[in-house]
């Protein structure tokens, strides 16, 4: 015969209530400001402050926090405390939704109940994802740039050691090498130059100019400084600029700048197109900004694998032709860093063996 009903001893266990940490302690959690959660020794989440709420929408009042944190070393780092009953931090990767790098601390949490104390774990986390962003990018930058540097250092020391030992009294030699030299020192001081700009676009960031620029007069100026670049390169820079002035809140300077790498971007890698357009007209239906400055050439364009990344630092479309160019790869690094000071905005448009267009949008 079977049981229509379980021992009683069987279903009190069952149906034991989970001990809650109470009102004063969940007060607590709620104070503090980096997302903090209450949970069970059976790593079941009891509590979560707002922020904990915010950061982990995976995780559920009930439910294991394995549910919402999938990571061996998070698993692992509860056992221990829960055995040690020592504090301890660990540092977790979640891949999804998003690539996050957290900074994870278990504690245990003992509560009075009346004469005994009721255990929990405390979690807090501190979401290090832009730290580690900025770390690996610092160290992306300096890579680079100590890959810049040497290969022009190392080529004018294999230079000058040859003038200056079998090369000594050679004429040919001298008369060979040391335009290749000035090339390779010219390299160089581009490349300090535009670390140099980025370092103080970089402090100026978020102070926006406060001078008025005419733009027709600033494009009118770029071609006259790169008219020597342009009758070398055989490249027709076809204009289309108002006659009347068109003044924007700007930087001289630095949208000269802009301007001038556009161009000369134009020239040495659309170049082939035989054309350059520049062109200067008022936003139609754009209310947010004032007017359009685009640089289009209808040389042999980018892949758009490769457009979002044109402007990361160092970045460089992969090809012979370009590594030929010499270019620093910062140009339209730059360029980004001055639209953006200017509250801009910056697209970029290729298509393959049609050409490429760099539009700006800026506000009066």
């Amino acid at each position: 015969m079977v049981e229509e009903n379980p021992p009683s001893d069987a279903m009190d266990e069952e149906q034991e209530p989970q001990p809650q940490p109470g009102a004063v302690a969940e007060a607590f959690a709620d104070a503090i400001v980096a997302p903090c959660l209450i949970l069970s020794t059976r790593e079941e989440v009891l509590h979560m402050n707002p922020a904990a709420i915010h950061e982990l929408p995976g995780a559920r009042i009930g439910e294991p926090i394995s549910f919402a944190i999938r990571h061996p070393e998070f698993l692992s780092a509860m056992e221990e405390v829960r055995q040690t009953g020592t504090p301890h931090t660990v540092q977790v990767l979640q891949s999804f939704p998003n690539m996050t790098w957290y900074s994870i601390t278990v504690a245990p949490l003992n509560l009075p109940e009346g004469e005994s104390f009721d255990e929990f774990l405390l979690v807090t986390l501190e979401n290090r994802t832009e730290q580690k962003r900025t770390e690996t990018m610092r160290v992306d930058f300096v890579a680079n740039v100590s890959h810049e540097l040497r290969t022009p250092l190392t080529s004018l020391i294999g230079f000058v050691d040859t003038l200056l030992g079998a090369a000594a009294n050679d004429k040919e030699a001298r008369e060979r090498f040391l335009p290749v030299m000035r090339q390779q020192a010219e390299r160089m001081s581009k490349l300090i130059d535009d670390l140099l700009s980025l370092s103080r676009l970089e402090l100026r960031q978020h102070v926006r100019p406060t001078e008025k620029t005419d733009l027709v007069a600033l494009i009118l100026e770029v071609k006259e400084g790169l008219q020597t670049q342009i009758e070398k390169s055989g490249v027709k820079i076809e204009l289309k600029i108002p006659e009347e002035p068109a003044f924007v809140t700007g930087d001289r300077d630095e949208l000269y700048e802009v301007l001038e790498n556009l161009i000369d971007n134009a020239l040495k890698y659309g170049g082939s197109g035989g054309r350059v357009d520049v062109e200067l007209r008022p936003t139609v239906r754009r209310t947010d900004f004032a007017f359009v400055l685009s640089v289009r050439d209808y040389g042999a364009g980018i892949a758009k694998a490769h457009v979002p990344r044109l402007t990361e630092r160092f970045y460089r479309v992969e090809g012979e032709q370009n590594r030929q160019k010499k270019g620093t790869g910062l140009g339209l690094a730059i360029v980004k860093h001055i639209v953006s000071r200017h509250h801009g905005q910056l697209n970029i448009s290729s298509t393959l063996q049609e050409g490429t267009r760099i539009e700006i949008l800026l506000p009066r």
